[in-house]
């Protein structure tokens, strides 16, 4: 049993990719950054609504949710500071792995192995919380599409 078992298969995948190549996870990170797609205007325009906005982090980031059929969700990013390699790395991952899942899959995921296993033991207060903020925006939005199904 893998300790990423609780989550949704891609991104369980992603997961164990990284946690079993600690030595690339930079290079990862910078291909899935290089990866991020911003929020289409169709979504959202700038300047971004502040209820949308990610709090705590430095990298001035929004999620955006699109309902879809079956109660299943897509989400959006917007990192708006230039140099948020990892809140782009992040967005990508999540919006790569977890769109299109049910809003009960994506709020039944747990978020406390996400951040550490992309990023590492080592990553500063400031920017682990920020990112961490980041997947519990999303956790939370899920959740509360799962409740008006409920």
């Amino acid at each position: 049993m893998s300790q990423f078992d609780h989550y949704p298969e891609k991104l369980r995948e992603v997961l164990e990719i990284f946690a079993e190549n600690p030595a690339d996870r930079n290079a990862m990170l910078i291909e899935y950054s290089d990866q991020f797609e911003g929020v289409p205007d169709t979504i959202a325009r700038r300047p971004y609504p502040k209820e949308n906005q990610v709090p705590h982090c430095e990298s001035d980031s929004y999620v955006f949710v699109e309902p879809l059929a079956g109660n299943r969700l897509k989400f959006y990013f917007a990192v708006e500071n230039p140099f948020g390699v990892s809140a782009r790395a992040l967005s990508s991952i999540l919006a790569s792995t977890i769109n299109g899942l049910t809003a009960e899959e994506i709020a039944n995921m747990p978020i406390d192995t996400l951040v550490p296993t992309l990023f590492g033991p080592n990553i500063s207060m400031g920017k682990g919380q920020g990112l961490l903020s980041i997947a519990a925006v999303v956790k939370a939005i899920a959740q509360r599409y799962a409740n008006r199904q409920a």
